[in-house]
């Protein structure tokens, strides 16, 4: 600490060496550039920051509430979704798939049920209609595809399609 000490001492007399050798004018215009770089030390470091960070959060306010109000609203829809009873689908049948096929324009060459499992095969089906019929299933029999091979014909938009379809049937949900 001594040396510290020693340090110090040799550094304020050279400071007040300095300082005796100045005239009275040209210490009084280093003390007022003294405060003049003071101030303008202070201004910079604490209170700029501080208005322009103020201004930034009032032109930034009124976005951020925005998002916390719709926020808050995907907040409730979740709570209220969550609160819903399940959908309970109907187990698939021969005749069910064959009519929500229909609907959608397609036919099924091959068509074999096995528990939750529903395989398919479509030759020669328009793939807006697959497609189509695929998210219909999803959305209605709360269906998932567990296994797809799409394979597209030499006519446009037209494809074969080996499809594997899961159904939940207890406590599934849309």
């Amino acid at each position: 600490m001594s040396e510290f000490n020693a340090k110090m001492q040799k550094l304020q007399a050279s400071a007040q060496a300095f300082w005796q050798e100045r005239t009275e004018q040209e210490r009084r215009m280093l003390a007022i550039g003294g405060v003049v770089l003071g101030v303008g030390l202070f201004y910079g470091v604490l209170i700029d920051p501080a208005v322009e960070g103020r201004a930034q959060l009032r032109k930034d306010l009124p976005a951020l509430r925005q998002q916390a109000a719709e926020l808050q609203a995907l907040g409730r829809t979740a709570m209220e979704l969550k609160a819903r009873t399940p959908i309970q689908a109907n187990r698939a049948s021969n005749d069910t798939v064959n009519a929500s096929l229909a609907a959608n324009g397609l036919k099924a060459s091959t068509l074999t049920l096995s528990g939750e499992l529903v395989k398919l095969e479509l030759k020669g089906a328009p793939f807006a209609g697959v497609a189509t019929w695929l998210d219909t299933v999803r959305r209605t029999d709360a269906m998932t595809v567990q296994d797809a091979n799409i394979t597209a014909t030499a006519t446009p938009g037209v494809v074969d399609a080996v499809i594997t379809l899961h159904q939940r049937v207890t406590g599934a949900a849309q």
